[in-house]
C-alpha cells in the first residue's frame, strides 16, 4: 500500500519569500506560519482563514470599494461579509499607519 502525500509550498504573503516557520494554532485548530526575514512586515499570517472577511485581499476591497464610494451595506451584500466586518476593517484601516492605501496620484490632475 503507498501513501500519497502532497507537498504544499507556504511562502509569506508579504514579501513572497519560502522561509516560514509554523507559529501555532487558531482557536479554530488552523495553522498559523511566521516568516524568518527580518525584513518583512509581516508577523504572522494563515493560508486558510476562517472567515472571508479576514481575507487581506477581502480587507483592501473593502476599502478600495469605499474610496469609489460604496456604501457599507452594499460592500457588505457585494462581498458577502457581514456589515460588522465592513465597519471593522474600516476603523483599523484608519488606525493602522502600515496600512497602504493605493492611490493614483493623477487622479485629481487636469
Amino acid at each position: 500500500m503507498e501513501i500519497a502525500m502532497a507537498y504544499l509550498q507556504v511562502r509569506c504573503p508579504a514579501c513572497q519569500s519560502p522561509d516560514v516557520i509554523k507559529h501555532g494554532l487558531t482557536a479554530q485548530g488552523k495553522q498559523r506560519y511566521r516568516c524568518k526575514n527580518s525584513d518583512c512586515s509581516s508577523e504572522t499570517f494563515l493560508v486558510e482563514y476562517s472567515h472571508h472577511g479576514r481575507v487581506p485581499a477581502v480587507k483592501q476591497q473593502i476599502l478600495e470599494m469605499t474610496l469609489n464610494g460604496s456604501g457599507i451595506r452594499d460592500i457588505a451584500r457585494v462581498l458577502h461579509i457581514s456589515p460588522t466586518t465592513v465597519i471593522e476593517a474600516l476603523k483599523k484601516s484608519a488606525t493602522d499607519p502600515t496600512q497602504q492605501h493605493s492611490s493614483n496620484p493623477t487622479d485629481g490632475a487636469r
